[in-house]
């Protein structure tokens, strides 16, 4: 039994990632366990770095948690502007997959927001609870996201994910591709970044 620690307990992070494991290891049995895992940035992470740094913080601190897992999952939504337009803001989320000695890691189309959820963001107030207030719902970033409020759930932040766990796996689908990484000292060792 192949083990799948996710570093978060939103269901929506944790069925993208069964979906993407699912997919890549079809003949494997797989068991998953959701762990809350501090992401180590704001709530709404801003920008490419602080985005892709919460999702590694999420997969370290879920090894820390389930050391006697196979892979430790860490997913994470963010924003950033748009590259010369910085009124235009995106959104996107990025996934990083530890192993005993591989990482792999990728990062989720992005999308343009409504200025008025962008507003709000930009406010100081997380995605989800902007979605929330702008489309009249609640409870949004645990279902379809901003992706399927705006998508009319053509595309749902399940289905955006999943094929960025999916690329995740890469270097272990491929291994003699990629060079065995170095993850630093035992995760309860590691200082904080």
């Amino acid at each position: 039994m192949t083990r799948v620690a996710v570093g978060s307990t939103n269901p929506v992070k944790l069925e993208a990632v069964k979906a993407g494991f699912q997919s890549v290891f079809p003949e494997s049995s797989l068991a998953f366990v959701s762990v809350d895992a501090d992401s180590g940035v704001p709530s709404q992470p801003m920008g490419d770095a602080e985005t892709r740094r919460g999702a590694e913080n999420r997969a370290r601190e879920a090894r820390r948690l389930v050391p006697d897992a196979d892979y430790w999952v860490g997913v994470e939504g963010g924003t950033e502007h748009a590259p010369g337009l910085p009124e235009t803001m995106l959104t996107f989320a990025w996934v990083v997959i530890l192993s005993s000695s591989r990482r792999g890691q990728a990062r989720t189309a992005a999308f343009e927001l409504p200025n008025a959820v962008a507003e709000l963001v930009r406010a100081g107030m997380e995605l989800g609870d902007a979605d929330d207030v702008i489309f009249n719902t609640s409870g949004s970033k645990r279902r379809n996201g901003a992706v399927g409020l705006l998508t009319g759930d053509l595309i749902t932040r399940q289905a955006l994910y999943t094929p960025a766990v999916q690329m995740a796996l890469i270097p272990f689908i491929r291994p003699e591709l990629y060079a065995p990484t170095d993850l630093g000292a035992a995760p309860e060792q590691e200082s904080q970044p």
